[in-house]
C-alpha cells in the first residue's frame, strides 16, 4: 500500500520518523507550512513516552512557547524550586552542599522546571493534528529514487515517497542509518536507573532537601528531584564496564542488588533513597561521535538524538530537539519563499545546527579530561577530593550557555546573513 503520489506545483511532502518530542514538535512546525503535506510515522501502538525525569529549561521554554504547548502545562504538573536555584550540586558522602546555580535575568515563566516525560509529551502532543500519524510503523528501508525523492518501505508493507525525510528517531535511528551508514553508536559504559516515587513516600527519609540535587560520587551520583503531580524522581548513574551490555535496550526491569554496590561509600541519607522505590528501570546508555553534517542527499534532516547521540549528558535533549525543529522547518520555509530548492534549505539548517552541536561535543571533551586527569593521580584521590575537582570542572557556570541559548536570534542572524550572501551574488551575476 502506498500514499498517492499527486503533487501540487511546488509541493513538499515529509515524512517524519518518531513521535517522541523531535517528532511532534516537527508536526506542528510544518503544518504551518500549506505546500507541505507532511505524515508522521511512529513505530509503537500508541503515542507514549517513557522515562522518568525530564528538564525544560529556559530554552525549551522559548520553543514550547513558539509551538503553542506552554499553555498545555497544568498548575502543579511540574517543579520550580521555590528559592529560585536550577540544581544544586552535594557531596555524596558529607551531603556538603557544594554549588547552588541560579537563574538571573530569567523570566519567571521560563525558569528551569522539572516534570514528567509523559507531561512534556501530551503538551505537545495535544497541538498535533493526528489525522496525519499513522502508528505501527516501523521503518526498514529507505532507498533514494533517480529523481532524488526518497521510497519508504515499512515492517507492514506500507510505502511512501517523499522530497523530504525528517529523522527524529532516537538514538538508534534508521534514518540515520541510511544517511550515514558508517556511523557507529556504542555503550559508553554508564547506566542510568529510573525511579518514580511519591512525596509521601520520600516523606520517610528525613532531611532530603526540597531541591534540585545531585549527589555525586567520584564515578556515581544520584539524582533526586520533586516532578510536581506528587511524584518523585530518583535517578542513579553508575560506571559499569560490561561488553554484553553493547546490545540491551533501554527500559530494562533492574533489581536494587544492581544498584546499591555503587553507593558503599555515599551518606546513608543516600543509601535510604536508592533502596525506596518498588520498581527500577535500567537505561544502558550509547553514544557516538558527531556527525559531520546533520543532513544528506538533499532530502535527509536528522534531529534530537538522532543528530547527536550524547547520551543524555546535558540533561536537554528535549530542548535541543525542539531547537532543530524550529530551525528546520524555518530554513525549509526561506528556501521555498525564495524559490530555491529544498536542499538549499537543509544547508542552511546544518549551518545553523552543526556549529552548536560542535560546540557541545567540546563540552564532552572537557569531561572526558577531567576524567583522564583524575585517573592519572596518585595515588588515587580520596572521595571528597575527586568529588570536588568534578563538581569545580564539570558542573560550574561553563557550560550554562547552552541553557541561555536564544536559537531565535541564531536564525535571525544567520537567515539575514544568509540572504546579505544571495544578494552580493546576484548583484554579481549583473
Amino acid at each position: 500500500m502506498a500514499v498517492p503520489s499527486e503533487r501540487a506545483d511546488r509541493s513538499l511532502h515529509v515524512a517524519i520518523i518518531g513521535a517522541g518530542p523531535a517528532g511532534l514538535a516537527a508536526a506542528i512546525e510544518f503544518a504551518k507550512l500549506p505546500y507541505v503535506h507532511w505524515r508522521l510515522y511512529e513505530q509503537a501502538t500508541a503515542i507514549r513516552e517513557v522515562g522518568a525525569g525530564i528538564s525544560v529549561q529556559r530554552n525549551t521554554w522559548r520553543i514550547l512557547d513558539v509551538l503553542g504547548a506552554s499553555k498545555n502545562f497544568a498548575p502543579g504538573s511540574f517543579y520550580r524550586a521555590a528559592d529560585g536555584h536550577s540544581v544544586q550540586h552535594r557531596n555524596g558522602r558529607t551531603t556538603e552542599l557544594l554549588d547552588s546555580h541560579g537563574q538571573q535575568d530569567t523570566p519567571s515563566n521560563h525558569l528551569h522546571a522539572r516534570t514528567r516525560r509523559s507531561v512534556l509529551q501530551k503538551a505537545i502532543l495535544k497541538e498535533v493534528d493526528l489525522s496525519h500519524v499513522r502508528l505501527q510503523s516501523r521503518l526498514v528501508r529507505v532507498e533514494q529514487r533517480p529523481g532524488g525523492r526518497l521510497r519508504l518501505e515499512f515492517e507492514d508493507g506500507f510505502e511512501d515517497e517523499v522530497d523530504l525525510l525528517v529523522g527524529a528517531d532516537g538514538v538508534r535511528s534508521v534514518a540515520r542509518a541510511f544517511a550515514f551508514p558508517q556511523h557507529r553508536i556504542s555503550y559508553t559504559a554508564r547506566k542510568v536507573y529510573r525511579s518514580l516515587v511519591t512525596y509521601d513516600e520520600m516523606a520517610t527519609i528525613p532531611n532530603v532537601p526540597d531541591a534540585v540535587t545531585f549527589w555525586h560520587g567520584p564515578t556515581s551520583w544520584l539524582y533526586t528531584c520533586p516532578l510536581g503531580d506528587n511524584t518523585y524522581e530518583i535517578t542513579a548513574m553508575v560506571t559499569e564496564h560490561d561488553e554484553r551490555e553493547s546490545q540491551v535496550s533501554w527500559g530494562q526491569e533492574a533489581s536494587f542488588d544492581q544498584v546499591t554496590p555503587h553507593f558503599q561509600d555515599f551518606a546513608q541519607i543516600v543509601k535510604d533513597i536508592i533502596v525506596l522505590p518498588k520498581t527500577v528501570q535500567q537505561y544502558a546508555l550509547f553514544a557516538g561521535p558527531q556527525l559531520s553534517t546533520v543532513v544528506a542527499r538533499d532530502s535527509i534532516a536528522l534531529v534530537g538524538d538522532a543528530s547527536h547521540p550524547l547520551s543524555g549528558a546535558f540533561g536537554a535533549g528535549a530542548g535541543f530537539a525542539l531547537e532543530d525543529v524550529f530551525v528546520l522547518a524555518r530554513s525549509v520555509a526561506w528556501a521555498h519563499d525564495r524559490g530555491l530548492a529544498p536542499g538549499d534549505g537543509l544547508r542552511l539548517f546544518d549551518q545553523i545546527r552543526s556549529p552548536h552541536y560542535r560546540r557541545l561535543y567540546g563540552v564532552l571533551d572537557k569531561f572526558a579530561e577531567t576524567g583522564a586527569y583524575l585517573n592519572s593521580l596518585s595515588p588515587t584521590p580520596s572521595f571528597d577530593t575527586a568529588v570536588r575537582i568534578l563538581v569545580e570542572n564539570n558542573w560550574g557556570n561553563d557550560h550554562n550557555w547552552l541553557y541561555h541559548y536564544d536559537v531565535q536570534k541564531a536564525w535571525k542572524d544567520a537567515v539575514e546573513a544568509e540572504d546579505q550572501r544571495l544578494q552580493s551574488s546576484a548583484r554579481a551575476r549583473l
